[in-house]
């Protein structure tokens, strides 16, 4: 019985409703947003700009095909408009003008409602009220923008936008059965996935502690956050947070790694999927355990760690050594596969840990090598325990002598984890 009723209102009814509300909405912000101003300065607030709404309503539906009466209307409010902000600089030097181009976006209301899923009006709408009130905040996040961030945003765009598209891919031979395209792939997704927690350690998390430090550092390079952790702990910092810092990172490793499975080799992921869930199971494990169970009593403010710490992911050095790493990688597979087949993949795992292993396990995921998912699966965890060796090295070298003990012990769990889950 309701729905037959709304079937009956006439959709020109229902279409004047959503503008007068939506037009009111976005006068009464506002108005809300000019509060503390004096009336005289203001355009316009909640009566302004549902009048402006209608105005289109009217224009708009006279003659909805030629959109003349619209047209003109549209080039009357915009005169208006103009001599306003003439007027507005000449006699409060005031040079905004976010008030007049909500007026603009009110008027064109009307003909978004008719052409448009409601949907998207209501978004556009929604976006309107959002950033007109988060002025402030849009402030104080572009201050924390240096010289260089739109560069490195233009680089991102330009690397995953413009060139990955041109690249061909066919394979650049028989022997080296991989593309230009896969390649930049590649640097592509390891980029993005590193680039990301570069912008929520910079931007989000400036000042992050030590755990989180773990976390945001593992997505970006499990490597590289233990060595700076290992480093930390010679300060005065609880020792057991650090512990629980480094698997943090080194859980998010696993995740990390999962995520290029899925991207590149779902069959490979799927494989994986058991294996990761008992080492990121451990990980965590050891994580809460230092973190919860042995915390300390006290954190002091040495444990923030600065936003620096991680360079940019997108920097060319940076790049050229993962692209150096995935060709040469790509050959070395290549040769070991041809000539020792399954057990020289996974032996040739053991050596790679010792390096950035991304670039390795991504030609696994990218190549055919005539490897099953199995053995490429297998492959993966000996890179994986191989680079955890060298982690526990670092960690061991770098951190305080007191902690040694535990991170061995620790790194021990999670190494021999992965020797059996290969062995079984």
């Amino acid at each position: 019985m309701n729905t037959e009723f709304i079937k009956d209102i006439p959709p020109d009814l229902i279409n004047f409703l959503l503008v007068v509300i939506f037009s009111l909405f976005i006068g009464l912000e506002q108005r809300r947003h000019y509060i503390n101003e004096a009336v005289e300065t203001v355009f316009g607030t909640d009566r302004t700009f549902t009048f402006i709404g209608i105005l289109g309503f009217i224009l708009y539906i006279i003659s909805p095909h030629d959109l003349l009466p619209f047209i003109i209307g549209g080039a009357i409010i915009g005169g208006l408009l103009g001599i306003f902000y003439f007027q507005k600089i000449k006699v409060q030097q005031k040079f905004g003008m976010t008030s007049l181009a909500t007026a603009l976006i009110t008027y064109t209301l009307a003909p978004l409602v008719y052409t448009q899923p409601k949907w998207m009006v209501l978004l556009i709408v929604v976006t309107v009220l959002i950033l007109s009130e988060i002025k402030e905040t849009l402030l104080n996040f572009s201050k924390k923008f240096d010289n260089t961030e739109f560069l490195t945003l233009g680089k991102f765009l330009v690397i995953a936008g413009v060139i990955l598209p041109l690249l061909p891919t066919e394979p650049i031979s028989a022997t080296l059965n991989f593309s230009p395209y896969k390649f930049w792939l590649a640097i592509v997704v390891v980029s993005s996935i590193s680039y990301v927690s570069y912008l929520l350690r910079k931007f989000v998390f400036p000042n992050t502690g030590i755990l989180l430090t773990g976390i945001l550092g593992g997505l970006y390079s499990s490597t590289a956050t233990t060595v700076i952790l290992a480093r930390k702990s010679k300060e005065n910092v609880s020792g057991n947070r650090i512990i629980a810092a480094i698997f943090l990172a080194l859980t998010m490793m696993y995740l990390r790694i999962f995520i290029l499975a899925a991207f590149f080799n779902m069959e490979v992921a799927i494989k994986l999927i058991p294996y990761f869930a008992v080492l990121i199971l451990l990980s965590t494990l050891i994580a809460v355990y230092f973190s919860v169970i042995r915390k300390a009593s006290v954190v002091t403010t040495n444990e923030i760690v600065a936003p620096e710490s991680h360079t940019n992911p997108l920097e060319f050095k940076t790049a050229v050594l993962f692209g150096g790493l995935f060709i040469l990688f790509a050959v070395v597979t290549s040769y070991v596969v041809g000539h020792y087949g399954a057990g020289g993949a996974k032996n040739l795992a053991f050596v790679v840990g010792v390096t950035d292993i991304d670039p390795f396990i991504i030609n696994l995921f990218q190549g055919k090598w005539n490897l099953d998912a199995g053995i490429i699966s297998m492959a993966v965890l000996n890179a994986i325990t191989s680079n955890n060796v060298l982690k526990m090295f670092y960690a061991l070298s770098l951190s305080n002598k007191s902690l040694r003990k535990e991170i061995f012990i620790s790194f021990m769990i999670l190494i021999v984890a992965g020797v059996v889950a290969v062995l079984i």
